[in-house]
């Protein structure tokens, strides 16, 4: 995965796990069935955005910041100022552009989540500025160096294969010819 796919990859798993939390906000939590189906979403919210690091480690961080990190910090950081317990000129303006806008119940709803959603941001601003692998440079391997001196006479001598070829086991070499010559005679 290239850091731009990576950068993608964060930003999906981010908003499935968005949409997952809102979902879970949807249930009553009243009956133990919906509350574990609402904590069973959450957790697959969880899950999702993990998968999305998986075969990360060689990020491009300009890219995971755009990507990955500031849509998270917008919409999640525009959900915890909303949420503030008491008023003033952010929240007040906030909860105003969510009404004007049309996500005030989306933000209410996943203001229900304020922790996953602050844990979100954290995440994924280390996600991004995780440091790719470290370089690890391998000790260059010298050829191996071949004697290039040439004897003009074993240069000039056939190779076995011709030898065969043509059925002629006598070695060239002027050395060779005496013992050999001495050996042909004897039999």
């Amino acid at each position: 995965m290239n850091g731009m796919t990576r950068a993608g990859a964060t930003l999906l798993g981010a908003a499935a796990a968005g949409s997952l939390l809102w979902l879970a906000a949807q249930l009553a939590r009243d009956t133990n069935g919906s509350y574990w189906a609402a904590y069973g979403l959450v957790a697959a919210g969880g899950l999702l955005f993990a998968v999305s690091q998986w075969r990360g480690r060689t990020g491009y961080r300009p890219g995971m910041l755009a990507l990955g990190f500031l849509p998270v910090l917008i919409v999640a950081g525009w959900v915890l100022v909303a949420m503030q317990p008491e008023g003033n000129w952010f929240r007040d303006h906030v909860l105003s552009w969510s009404a004007d806008i049309g996500v005030a119940d989306v933000v209410r709803d996943l203001g229900t989540w304020l922790g996953v959603l602050a844990f979100g941001i954290g995440f994924t601003l280390g996600a991004a500025l995780q440091p790719a692998p470290r370089v690890v440079e391998e000790a260059a391997v010298e050829p191996p160096v071949y004697d290039t001196a040439v004897d003009g006479a074993s240069a000039d001598e056939p190779v076995a294969a011709e030898r065969r070829e043509v059925g002629d086991d006598v070695p060239v070499h002027e050395s060779d010819r005496a013992t050999t010559t001495a050996t042909t005679v004897q039999r």
